[in-house]
Formats: structure tokens, sequence, C-alpha cells
């Protein structure tokens, strides 16, 4: 399929099924990202979409549900630690009265104020490219010193988690325009 391609228009029927289910729920609908994410008292339950292999739901706080049926599963390759996805590849698949079980357990944790709590990730570490631009573009660095340190780390981590010098040139280069306007990395989807 092509880039950009919408795959929520590929799983449409099964998405609009999902949505059905967790519209029982009672749950208030807020777009956040561009999606629909389904909140009670402000705070993120659950949200679905489709991906190209599959659709799925997931769980903001998924690390607190008790997950009995093993349905569960860690988004990006394990780097989350508290979202999680439930994944379907078919219609067939869609359970309608242990979505809603999972559904409800989830709304019970964001009643009780069960949320993760992001670990300190350690001192802030500029990557060396991100240091030769401080030094060729004017006013970057006192721009980037404005940032608060969490979206500071959000532009040190993603230059630096590239696996080639060419990509982490095109990410620094995307970034440095975002960092003069004050910007955080993701604040374009807010």
């Amino acid at each position: 399929m092509e880039k950009g391609w919408d795959y929520t228009l590929q799983w449409k029927e099964e998405l609009a099924l999902l949505k059905s289910i967790i519209d029982k729920a009672g749950l208030d609908v807020a777009i956040k990202w561009g999606i629909e994410v389904y909140t009670i008292n402000g705070r993120n339950v659950v949200a679905c979409h489709g991906f190209k292999n599959h659709f799925a739901l997931w769980f903001y706080n998924g690390v607190f549900l008790e997950d009995r049926e093993k349905k569960l599963v860690t988004a990006e390759g394990g780097n989350t630690k508290a979202l999680r996805q439930w994944r379907f590849t078919s219609k067939e698949e869609i359970d309608e009265k242990l979505i809603l079980a999972y559904i409800w357990e989830a709304v019970k944790n964001e009643q009780e104020g069960r949320t993760w709590k992001p670990e300190s990730s350690g001192e802030l570490v500029i990557p060396e490219l991100l240091a030769e631009a401080f030094a060729n573009n004017e006013g970057l660095e006192d721009a980037f010193a404005q940032l608060t340190s969490y979206k500071q780390k959000e532009y040190a981590e993603h230059i630096a988690s590239a696996k080639r010098e060419a990509t982490a040139l095109t990410r620094l280069q995307k970034a440095i325009p975002q960092i003069l306007k004050g910007k955080g990395l993701y604040d374009k989807y807010k």
C-alpha cells in the first residue's frame, strides 16, 4: 500500500463495530492526536484504530488491567510503559462481552486514580549533532534552554535514537525550526 494510506478505510466495518461496543460503556469522546479517544473525567481510557496488518483497541493505562484472557500486547516493540493493545485481524475475533469487561475494568482503574508514573530517565545527554547545531545556529541553544526539560529530552532522544547518521541529520533539520518556535517535538499533534 502506498505511503500515507489511511488504514482506517481498510478496517472501516471492523472499527465501526468496535466503536459501537465502546459507546455502550458511556464514555465521553474527545479528539486527540487526530483520533477519537474515549475518556472519563478527562482521562484517556481507550481508543481504536486501523493499522496495516491489524486493527486494535488500546488502553492508555492497560498496564493495570488483569488481562486474564491474555489479549493485550505491549505496543511499539515493548517501548511503551503503560499502553496496551488488543489486536484483531478479522471481525470474527471481536467478542463484545469480553471487550466491555476490559473497558469497564479500565474505567474502574481510572476512577480509582491508577496511573502510570514515568520514571526519571536521568540526566539530559545532548547528542553531538545537536551540540554542533547549537554552535552553528544563533539562538538555537537559547531557544532549546527555554523548553521544558521533558521537551528537551524528547528532542535529544529523538535525534540520538536514529540508527543512521542521515536519519539523525534529517531529524535535526526538522527539529530546528520547531525548537526556535519554542515548540516540543510532538506539539503539532496536540
